[in-house]
C-alpha cells in the first residue's frame, strides 16, 4: 500500500515506514550469513574463507545496486510528493532501462574481471578456485541483485515498506533450506551455496518487478505517459552516481583491507569473514534505516515541507540508538559464541580474531548509526557534495590507518582500530553539513522569507 510520508507526527511516520524496512534488511544479509554458515559448518574453514574472500568483490556489484535503488527513489520520492505522478512513472521506466544496460556491463566485466580481482588482493592458493566459482555463479545472478533492489527502491519511494519485507522474508528462508540440500542432499561444494542464492534471489526478483508495474497501472493519470526521459535519467544519474561511487570506493576500500588481511594467513581471513559478515548486518540495517530518512525527507522536500525534515532526522536518531544498544551488548558480550555458529571446530585465533573485531567496532555503533542518519537526510534533499564529503573521508581515514597499523606491533588488530576513527571522523563532517541545510536556514528566518526558501528548495529538487 503506498503511503504519504508527508502528513502525520514524523516519529510515529518514521517508526512504522522503518520497521519493516530493518526487518528486510535482516533478511537481506541472512543471503550471506547463510552462504558463510552453510560453508563453514558443512564444507569447511577453507570453503568460510573462499565465501568471505569472494564477499569483499561481491559488494562492488551490490554498491551499483545500491546506488541505483537510491537513484530511483529519491526522485520518485520527491515526484509521489509533489503528487507529479505522470513523471513519476516515466520516471520508473527510465531507471529500469538506464539500469538495465548498467547491469549487462558490469556482467561483462565481472565475468572476465573477477579472477584477476582475486590475483589482486592475494587470495591464498587453497581457496582461490573456490572463490572464483563462487564467483562465477554470482555474477550470473546479478539481474535478479538489480531489479530486485530497484523494484525495493520503488516500493520505499511511493512509502510502501511492508511488501518489500514479505518478499525478502520468504526468498531468504528459502534460501537457507535450499543451501542446506544443496551442500548436504547433493554433495555440493561452495558451488552449491552460489547455486542456492542466484535461485531464490530470481525468485524474489521476478515477483517484485510484477507487483511494482500492478501498483504503478493503479496509479492514474492524465495522460500517456513518455517511457523515457533524458531529463530524468539526468536528476536519477545525480543521486545515483555519487551514491554508487560512494558504495563503489567503500568496496574498493574494504578490497584493499582485504588484501592486507589475507597477509595474515587462511584462519585470520575466516575469523574476520565471520565477524564481518556480522558487522556488515548492523552497518547495511543503519544503512536501509537511512534510506528510510532519505525517502522521507525527500517526499517532504518534493512537497515543500522543511519544517518535517529536521523532525524526520531527530526521529531516525533516537530509532538508531535504540537500535544499536542491545547490538552493542550482544556482539561485545555473546561475540565468541555467535561466532562458533559459523565454524565447525574453529581454531583459537579464527575466534579470537572475530572477536576483537566485534569488540572494538561495536561500541562505535552509537556514532555509525548517526551519521548514516544524518547522511540519509542529505542525500533526500540533494546534498550529494555534502554527502560524499564524509563518505570519501571515511574510507580514506579507514584505507590509510588500517595498512599503516598492520605494519606495527598491533598486526592485524591495527586494521580493526581504523574503523572507529573513519566513522568518528566522517559522523563530525556530516553533522557540520546537515546544520547549513535549507531546514536550518528556514527555521531561523523571522521576516517571511521562510515560506519562499520551502518553495525554492522544493522547485531546486523538481
Amino acid at each position: 500500500m503506498n503511503k504519504d510520508l508527508t502528513v502525520g507526527k514524523p516519529e510515529t511516520v518514521l517508526w512504522q515506514f522503518c520497521i519493516p524496512l530493518f526487518g528486510s534488511i535482516i533478511f537481506q544479509q541472512l543471503y550471506n550469513i547463510a552462504d558463510s554458515l552453510v560453508a563453514g559448518k558443512f564444507i569447511g574453514e577453507n570453503a568460510l574463507a573462499a565465501v568471505g574472500n569472494s564477499y569483499e568483490i561481491t559488494l562492488i556489484f551490490i554498491a551499483f545496486a545500491f546506488g541505483s535503488n537510491i537513484g530511483c527513489s529519491v526522485i520518485i520520492s520527491q515526484l509521489f510528493g509533489a503528487r507529479e505522478y505522470g513523471r513519476m512513472k516515466t520516471a520508473v521506466s527510465t531507471a529500469m532501462i538506464s539500469f538495465a544496460v548498467l547491469c549487462l556491463a558490469l556482467m561483462a566485466g565481472g565475468l572476465f574481471g573477477c579472477g584477476w580481482l582475486l590475483e589482486l588482493i592475494h587470495t591464498p592458493e587453497e581457496i582461490m578456485e573456490a572463490s572464483a566459482l563462487y564467483l562465477d555463479i554470482y555474477v550470473l545472478g546479478l539481474p535478479f541483485m538489480f531489479f530486485y533492489n530497484i523494484s525495493t527502491g520503488i516500493f520505499s519511494a511511493l512509502g510502501d515498506s511492508k511488501t518489500p519485507f514479505i518478499f525478502l522474508a520468504c526468498s531468504s528462508t528459502l534460501n537457507i533450506a535450499v543451501d542446506i540440500f544443496f551442500v548436504r542432499g547433493l554433495g555440493m561444494q561452495v558451488e552449491g551455496v552460489a547455486w542456492a542464492t542466484f535461485l531464490c534471489q530470481g525468485i524474489s526478483c521476478v515477483l517484485a518487478v510484477l507487483v511494482v508495474f500492478r501498483r504503478l497501472k493503479s496509479i492514474e493519470t492524465k495522460e500517456q505517459t513518455p517511457l523515457f526521459s533524458w531529463l530524468l535519467f539526468k536528476k536519477i544519474a545525480m543521486i545515483a552516481i555519487p551514491s554508487i561511487l560512494q558504495q563503489s570506493f567503500i568496496s574498493v576500500g574494504n578490497i584493499m583491507i582485504q588484501s592486507v588481511i589475507n597477509g595474515f594467513g587462511a584462519s585470520v581471513i575466516a575469523g574476520y569473514s565471520a565477524a564481518v559478515k556480522l558487522n556488515n548486518l548492523v552497518i547495511t540495517s543503519f544503512t536501509t534505516l537511512g534510506n528510510g530518512i532519505s525517502n522521507y525527507t525527500a517526499q517532504n522536500m518534493g512537497a515543500g515541507k522543511l519544517e518535517r525534515v529536521k523532525e524526520g532526522m531527530g526521529a531516525g536518531l533516537k530509532m538508531v540508538w535504540c537500535l544499536s544498544l542491545p547490538l552493542f551488548l550482544l556482539y561485545f558480550a555473546a561475540g565468541r559464541g555467535i561466532l562458533h555458529l559459523f565454524i565447525d571446530q574453529p581454531t583459537e585465533l579464527t575466534v579470537g580474531t572475530g572477536v576483537t573485531f566485534l569488540r572494538i567496532l561495536s561500541p562505535f555503533y552509537f556514532v555509525v548509526s548517526a551519521k548514516l542518519v544524518l547522511d540519509g537526510t542529505l542525500r533526500g534533499a540533494g546534498m550529494m557534495k555534502e554527502f560524499m564529503a564524509g563518505t570519501f573521508t571515511d574510507l580514506i581515514l579507514r584505507v590509510v590507518l588500517a595498512w599503516a597499523l598492520a605494519k606495527t606491533a598491533l598486526k592485524a588488530t591495527g586494521i580493526w582500530c581504523a574503523w572507529p576513527v573513519g566513522w568518528s571522523v566522517a559522523a563530525g563532517i556530516s553533522w557540520y553539513f546537515y546544520r547549513h541545510g535549507a531546514w536550518n536556514r528556514g527555521r531561523r528566518t523571522e521576516d517571511g522569507r521562510g515560506k519562499k526558501l520551502r518553495a525554492s528548495a522544493r522547485c531546486q529538487i523538481l
